[in-house]
């Protein structure tokens, strides 16, 4: 499941296209459940990209450069060591 949470969300629908409304001052929020599949590839010369993707075909693709994921690394075998999560 994934639910994408844009604020503030307007477009404009003309002649089969999609156009932004408004200020360009948009954020979003992306949320992936129920996780099928998740691998780890490099991306350019200096990022490792995570690809997540569940059973429905929704995916959601993040670049990181390699301390971020040696920290992300770092914090899930830390939470291994201590949730019952892992057990």
């Amino acid at each position: 499941m994934l639910t994408l949470d844009i604020d503030p969300f307007l477009v404009e629908l003309k002649d089969g296209s999609i156009k932004n409304v408004g200020p360009t001052n948009k954020s979003a929020t992306v949320k992936l459940f129920d996780v099928e599949t998740a691998s780890a590839r490099e991306f350019g010369d200096k990022r490792v990209k995570l690809e997540f993707a569940d059973v429905e075909g929704n995916e959601v693709q993040v670049a990181l450069f390699p301390e971020d994921v040696r920290s992300l690394v770092a914090d899930v075998d830390a939470m291994a060591d201590d949730s019952p999560v892992f057990e």
